[in-house]
């Protein structure tokens, strides 16, 4: 059988596992900006020297990121199988796959939101202070303005790092693209098949760069 009629005859398979994909990686995202977001703002306004600090609440928020960002992900995956049978009745699929990919895009992004807040300019919140903003006014009209362009390469890289994690959650039966170039081109030895998925995710993940690092051109200021 010829490439072409190979890739006709698996195309419903590359769809549906592309599908899955984009659904992990979807509620990674979201998770990340509702959870991480956020998390990473309290953790830049109450760390030491911080402009509200606060030592018990850093540091509770920041073992969290930081447990997470140390725990191996498979490790990760298995050690969360009770709670997520216990969450959503059922420890395989998409849907149960997407709780510890979450896990680790809430950690991940809150991190690089507090990188990111570290870099605006001390004037600026010197100025939020003067001006008597409160926090909520401090976090979502000077932080979040100012660094925007940052925060949106930072979602861009968090997201990337989803894809690329999103191919380990075939042991809790995720499915996904990862899991069909195994099954198909290292279990069934379609290297064919295995190949025309790396090379999907490659043109997936080199357009999402382009398009994170454009958007971040057009909402910076300081050009």
């Amino acid at each position: 059988m010829v490439y072409m009629e190979r890739l006709q005859y698996f195309q419903a398979d590359i769809v549906t596992s592309l599908a899955e994909t984009g659904m992990m990686v979807g509620l990674s995202v979201i998770a990340a900006v509702l959870a991480g977001l956020p998390l990473g703002t309290v953790i830049f306004l109450s760390r030491p020297a911080g402009v509200y600090q606060n030592r018990y609440l850093y540091r509770v928020t920041n073992a969290y990121v930081n447990i997470v960002r140390s725990f191996p992900f498979l490790l990760l995956i298995i050690t969360l199988i009770p709670f997520v049978r216990w969450l959503i009745g059922r420890s395989f699929g998409t849907l149960a796959a997407s709780i510890p990919l979450s896990i680790v895009a809430v950690a991940l992004f809150a991190r690089s939101v507090e990188q990111v807040f570290l870099d605006v300019p001390q004037e600026v919140l010197d100025l939020a202070r003067t001006l008597g903003a409160s926090k909520w006014q401090l976090a979502t009209s000077f932080l979040l303005v100012e660094a925007c362009p940052g925060l949106i390469l930072s979602l861009t890289s968090v997201t990337i790092s989803m894809i690329s994690y999103s191919t380990i959650v075939g042991v809790v039966g995720g499915g996904g693209i990862g899991d069909f170039a195994i099954r198909y081109g290292y279990q069934r030895y379609e290297t064919d098949m295995m190949y025309t998925t790396i090379v999907i995710m490659i043109i997936g993940v080199m357009l999402l760069h382009v398009s994170g690092t454009t958007l971040a051109q057009a909402l910076d200021k300081r050009k």
